[in-house]
């Protein structure tokens, strides 16, 4: 545990040096938003509901998933192993004293823990110029789950990444792969829209899948909504947190064998 948690300590410091980055993350956060405040307020107009939401509370929403999605750092993961894999420098990884995903998943928490006070800040920001009447429940349950989520997607996200990362064994460029990723999980997990306002058809076959609970729900439980889906989500969420467990170990050891980069 002392091994990961240095790892930990030394993404954080690293951080430190690239100044430029947190001013950028910042810069994103609050342009997300601004987006979000201008598109919704054209739609609402004169209307004091949509789809259940105020015009508050949907702002709300969107300073809450934009938070939670630029504190998810993991895409980095699947780019360094698949650029170490491909020049023949994987074998820095291999040779640690730690196991290869979970070497990953600490330094990826390391980041987060480092830019995730200036992403809150950014947030506060938007909700004091603009006098957001910001929605937060009152439910210390909901909150308490909604951060179990939040740290379960965070776990889970890393997951994918490693997986779609370690499939440059077998595959030369997996850059399609990321593109789908990216392309998708920015639509399913709601950060660009409240699923909400999809047809529930959709929305209860999205419910079967991990994405659904990585930004969409915890959103949801922070500003007081689906608390019925709480414990549900934690569930589903787990489930398959377990089975990535399970398929990137079983991946991993079979399609390294491949691997014949030297150095490290």
């Amino acid at each position: 545990m002392r091994k990961y948690l240095e790892v930990m300590k030394i993404t954080f410091k690293n951080e430190l040096a690239f100044r430029f980055d947190v001013i950028f993350n910042m810069l994103f956060t609050v342009i997300k938003i601004l987006f979000a405040y201008i598109l919704w307020g054209a739609i609402f107009g004169s209307n004091k509901l949509v789809a259940g939401f105020t015009y508050d509370t949907m702002l709300s929403y969107y300073i809450i998933s934009s938070f939670l999605s630029q504190i998810e750092l993991s895409d980095g993961v699947s780019g360094e192993i698949s650029a170490r894999i491909r020049n023949g420098t994987f074998s820095k990884y291999m040779v640690l004293p730690a196991h290869v995903e979970a070497y990953f998943l600490v330094q990826t928490l390391g980041a987060t823990a480092f830019y995730l006070s200036f992403d809150f800040i950014a947030a506060l920001i938007w909700i004091f110029i603009f006098h957001i009447e910001f929605a937060f429940t009152g439910s210390l349950f909901l909150i308490v789950i909604a951060f179990v989520l939040i740290l379960q997607g965070l776990v889970f996200m890393v997951q994918l990444n490693y997986l779609l990362g370690i499939l440059t064994f077998k595959f030369q460029d997996i850059q399609l792969f990321l593109m789908i990723k990216n392309n998708l999980v920015a639509f399913i997990t709601g950060a660009l829209i409240p699923l909400a306002l999809l047809p529930e058809v959709i929305t209860a076959f999205m419910r079967f899948f991990p994405f659904y609970y990585v930004t969409y729900l915890p959103s949801m439980l922070l500003i007081g909504r689906n608390g019925e889906e709480a414990i549900t989500g934690v569930l589903v969420l787990g489930g398959w947190m377990v089975v990535l467990f399970f398929l990137n170990r079983f991946l991993y050891n079979r399609l390294r064998r491949k691997y014949d980069g030297v150095g490290i």
